[in-house]
């Protein structure tokens, strides 16, 4: 067991809340998959550097994709915090490593800064009260 796979307890909360629907091919092993997914996100390493031991990379990440878009990580939240009594109420990016890259922006990218109106409205310096005709004094 790797230091990023599920605890037993951890499947056993999250299992019921996977989908099941079978179209086709059967799926693989969702907790391998889920392993090889968390590890990703906990190591901040590349999609193309999974272990073998997690599957093919690109299952894993097609599913994470493919579960972010119909809600699945949502729910998988939801019922942890309640098997948790509330004792997990945020993940951030302390708990999640972010890849070098993600360090500078692109150019071309705009950044929007939310900040309370009051504060940018006052100025971020004073203006001298002296004027040049003072200073020669």
């Amino acid at each position: 067991m790797s230091r990023y796979d599920l605890t037993d307890f951890e499947w056993r909360v999250i299992e019921p809340l996977l989908p099941n629907k079978s179209r086709g091919v059967p799926r693989v092993d969702d907790r391998r998959v889920l392993n090889g997914i968390f590890w990703v996100l906990r190591s901040g390493a590349p999609w193309r550097d999974l272990p073998e031991r997690y599957g093919p990379r690109t299952t894993c990440y097609n599913r994470f994709v493919r579960w972010r878009k119909a809600g699945v990580w949502d729910r998988m939240m939801d019922a942890i915090t309640v098997a948790h009594d509330g004792d997990i109420q945020m993940i951030d990016s302390t708990s999640i490593r972010a890849h070098q890259q993600a360090a500078t922006a692109k150019r071309g990218i705009e950044i929007i800064v939310s900040v309370v109106p009051e504060a940018a409205s006052r100025p971020k310096s004073m203006r001298s009260s002296t004027g040049k005709a003072s200073r020669s004094g």
